[in-house]
């Protein structure tokens, strides 16, 4: 069995940053992040992602807690648009497509299970 632990999930520095795959319009958003993805399907990490609107491309489940930042999910099918803010949290189902759109740079931790 291996532990994964981020440690200053706030401050911590991010791996990667790349535009989002999807954007709809400017700002183009870009996300960082930094994660780890085990054998069994599963993969966690912190995540960050600047202003901009986008389209949701993941479709494995997903737990997210929002440390930082202001944004809304509003879910493909006429869902109701959730509103998300720092020290809220989320358990996505899979294959919840939809459209993100980030007010305040957001950062969260989050676990993906494919």
């Amino acid at each position: 069995m291996s532990i994964t632990q981020f440690k200053n999930t706030a401050t911590l520095k991010l791996d990667e940053s790349n535009p989002v795959a999807v954007p709809l319009g400017e700002p183009v958003a870009v996300a960082s992040t930094t994660s780890v993805e085990r054998d069994d399907g599963v993969e966690t990490g912190v995540w960050e992602c600047t202003p901009g609107r986008w389209r949701r491309q993941i479709t494995a489940q997903e737990f997210c807690h929002f440390i930082s930042g202001r944004c809304t999910f509003t879910p493909d099918g006429g869902g109701e648009t959730l509103h998300i803010q720092g020290g809220d949290a989320l358990m996505l189902p899979a294959n919840s497509l939809g459209i993100w759109d980030i007010q305040e740079t957001v950062r969260k931790t989050y676990v993906l299970i494919f």
